[in-house]
């Protein structure tokens, strides 16, 4: 019996023990002696007792949400079916709420605007399997649109409002889709590429028509009236798809190159979202502020997921504002708040209003919430609970902190390592390739050492599935083989191996050079300190305020805008020095190490 098994069984007697009603003490100090016996070691003892707690929650979860997920697959689920059924529930209840405007959809009119897209769909002559490209700003009849496309099997692909011209349409592109939908505040960068798209590109438009002779210089339809039109009683027709079949495709935000549309299929729209709802201890009459765009997964699964497959309210920003941001979670009586870390510092950068100390917000959950604002910002704000998660669209290794670890994203289990195969393992520092031992496999890093995390595919389980890209090329080079052991495949998370570049923004007054050197050398290890240093007046960003990379990646190190300073870390002289003709030509000569 290997150590897995002797946990899981060591499991099953602490529940059955504790079902009988005798002493939880008594049940987990045998169980851990158990492990112990297979294990042979007392450094295991140690680990599994700071750390029992902990793993036993997670795997009430991950064994709850798979038992859900398997149910789902044998009743070949939709997230449309799934979604009747909490209409079925509350009708009337708020489902969404657009802050913009105040107006407020109940499940039963959502499900209605869904069937009405459904009826228009299906009047165009599409099919199960065409793709409608969706590019407008958050908003309810966002949600409407792939949900009612989803009724009848066709897969939205959502566009960033973000992208103009190139990227723009290499997005729609990719997609292959046969239409697009736009929202008319972004009439302007639609016409910007209208002569570039596909000829038998059919276009929708929704919203305020302000300049009508634009619109109809490239042929535009407009959806609003077609949606009036339009019936809401359920369409006649009967899904072909199932729980494990394409749903619709989000992209990656693009921050190191194009963006890639990532597959998601109904499953994995099901496992992320009720991950976040179990995992947090989200209740059903929990009202959720979304202040993050809804082409972005965080956004449209994690925080709509809760609506539409848990029954709870979400109200929806049009984008997001520090400044309104805890007048809007006072205003519609919100419990839960869904962030990106960068949100966080934004809302402590905001001078103190009363509105922060009147809400009734007890739970933020997100990802990216760094360790130096993680504590000040609970503080400050009272949040009672922080739900910190590490994820990808795409990914298959996704962690959850859920115990509240201040600066974690997540864990991985000394004691039930196989229960969910992920893995940091190490990488050469020079490029980033896997390392591997005399028999071909990866090394895993121990405890406090970085590395890349991996997570093994298995596509007969939902919850291990890679579902990949549109691009088969984008697909392949996420995977890797031979990693746990010979023969298998896995999802791998990426990393570059090049010097380190710090951009600042940075206006008004002299930076000090010095200063930033000596925090740079307190807080981090050699091979962390930035070898360059970019001062900028404003650092680019994605619509989930990611930093945009890619400029900047190649531009490197060479000095080019004379708005911005490049600076070098001379280790020898131990200080930052400005990066001039002379000193570039040295480094690229080798004259000067890195």
């Amino acid at each position: 019996m290997n150590l897995t098994s002797a946990v899981i069984l060591c499991l099953c007697m602490f529940g059955a023990v504790r079902l009988l009603s005798f002493p939880w003490l008594c049940s987990l100090l045998a169980g851990l002696g158990l492990c112990m016996f297979w294990k042979g070691s007392w450094r295991f003892l140690y680990v599994a007792l700071r750390t029992i707690k902990r793993d036993l929650m997670c795997l009430v979860i991950i064994v709850r949400v798979r038992l859900s997920m398997y149910r789902n697959l044998k009743n070949r689920s939709t997230i449309p079916a799934l979604f009747a059924q909490m209409v079925t529930k509350h009708p009337d209840k708020p489902a969404l709420i657009y802050e913009a405007t105040g107006e407020v959809w109940s499940f039963r009119e959502l499900q209605e605007r869904c069937h009405a897209v459904a009826h228009w769909a299906l009047a165009q002559g599409w099919a199960e399997g065409d793709v409608v490209a969706l590019y407008m700003e958050s908003q309810p009849l966002l949600v409407a649109l792939w949900l009612g496309l989803a009724m009848i099997g066709i897969e939205a692909a959502f566009i960033n409002y973000n992208l103009r011209q190139q990227s723009l349409l290499h997005c729609v592109s990719v997609s292959g889709a046969r239409a697009m939908v736009f929202g008319t505040e972004m009439k302007e960068a639609v016409s910007e590429v209208s002569d570039s798209l596909q000829p038998n590109m059919v276009l929708f438009s929704s919203g305020e028509h302000d300049d009508e002779e634009k619109l109809c210089s490239f042929q535009v339809q407009s959806l609003d009236t077609l949606l009036d039109h339009s019936p809401k009683h359920p369409p006649r027709y009967t899904l072909k798809k199932e729980f494990n079949d394409r749903l619709f495709y989000i992209y990656t935000s693009g921050t190191t190159g194009k963006p890639k549309a990532a597959v998601v299929v109904h499953s994995r729209y099901y496992r992320i979202a009720s991950f976040g709802f179990h995992s947090f201890g989200l209740h059903h009459d929990d009202i959720i502020y979304n202040c993050l765009p809804l082409y972005h997964s965080a956004g449209t699964i994690m925080g709509v997921g809760q609506c539409l497959l848990f029954g709870l309210t979400v109200v929806v920003r049009r984008k997001f504002s520090a400044s309104r941001f805890w007048d809007d979670c006072v205003k519609h009586n919100c419990t839960v708040i869904l962030y990106i870390g960068e949100i966080c510092r934004y809302l402590l950068a905001q001078p103190v209003r009363s509105s922060e100390a009147h809400h009734r917000v007890r739970l933020a959950f997100g990802n990216g919430l760094r360790p130096s604002v993680w504590e000040e910002f609970v503080r400050r704000f009272r949040i009672r609970q922080i739900g910190e998660f590490y994820g990808a669209t795409e990914c298959n290794c996704s962690l959850i902190n859920i115990d509240g670890k201040v600066g974690a994203c997540g864990f991985s289990s000394r004691i039930l390592p196989s229960f969910y195969p992920i893995r940091l393992v190490k990488v050469q520092g020079e490029n980033g390739e896997l390392l591997r031992d005399s028999q071909g496999l990866c090394i895993p890093c121990l405890p406090g050492e970085p590395g890349m995390l991996v997570g093994r595919i298995n596509h007969t389980d939902p919850l291990r599935r890679f579902d990949g890209y549109a691009d088969q090329d984008s697909t392949n080079q996420k995977i890797a083989h031979n990693v746990f052991k010979m023969g298998d495949s896995v999802y791998v998370s990426g990393v570059e191996g090049k010097a380190g570049m710090a951009a600042v923004a940075h206006t008004g007054g002299e930076f000090d050079l010095d200063a930033f050197l000596m925090a740079v050398q307190k807080a981090l290890p050699s091979y962390a300190r930035p070898v360059f240093l970019r001062l900028m007046p404003s650092v680019d960003t994605t619509g989930t305020f990611k930093i945009q990379k890619a400029r900047l990646q190649r531009e490197g190190y060479k000095p080019q805008d004379s708005s911005e300073k490049i600076y070098f870390l001379d280790s020898r002289a131990g200080r930052y020095e400005a990066v001039t003709d002379g000193l570039y030509s040295a480094i690229i000569k080798g004259r000067v190490c890195l």
